[in-house]
């Protein structure tokens, strides 16, 4: 009897870490978000992308370290390639370290290349990361198709947010009477 409650046990563990393991593989742990790019830009399409990373700069993102706010995508001669994005150097690296801001190889299919690429010479289009994050192990970028904002619409935004917040608060007051 207690040889099966051992077992029963044993299997119960297993279960356990193996279900553990399967949310490890699809948990999101996101390293940097570029919090201005849907304050500046309407986001119309997203993408996730794939990274072409040095060990250094696998290491230094894993440190949480990460800066989007002056990246854009570049497409040219059939690939897509992050720009401008900083990843500082890791602090333990030696002579193999990496450059800071350097390009990046984005990892896409061809047709999301073909449609990102068409869609980016069309005037006032352009191709912003959104934010970078790793998933199942990996490091991975989601990009956006954006359109500029003008100055009036940033301000209708905002107004829109605080709008949204002040009703919230009124409702939560009245609930908490």
């Amino acid at each position: 009897m207690s040889r099966m409650r051992n077992v029963e046990r044993e299997n119960a563990r297993a279960a356990r870490a193996a279900e553990a393991k399967r949310d490890k593989k699809t948990e999101k742990v996101v390293v940097a978000r570029n919090k201005r790019a849907r304050h500046d830009y309407h986001v119309d399409d997203t993408y996730e992308a794939g990274l072409s990373l040095t060990g250094t700069e696998v290491k230094a993102l894993r440190a949480g370290r990460a800066s989007l706010a002056d990246g854009w995508v570049s497409i040219d001669g059939g690939e897509a390639w992050l720009e401008s994005v900083h990843i500082p150097e890791y602090t333990q690296g030696t002579w193999t370290n990496h450059a800071p801001r350097r390009k990046r190889k984005l990892l896409l299919h061809r047709e999301e290349i073909d449609k990102l690429a068409g869609k980016a010479r069309e005037k006032g289009y352009t191709v912003i990361p959104l934010e970078l994050y790793f998933l199942g192990g990996r490091a991975k970028v989601e990009i956006g198709l954006a359109r500029g904002k003008q100055e009036w619409d940033k301000r209708q935004t905002l107004r829109a947010k605080q709008d949204l917040r002040e009703a919230q608060r009124a409702m939560s007051l009245r609930q908490n009477r």
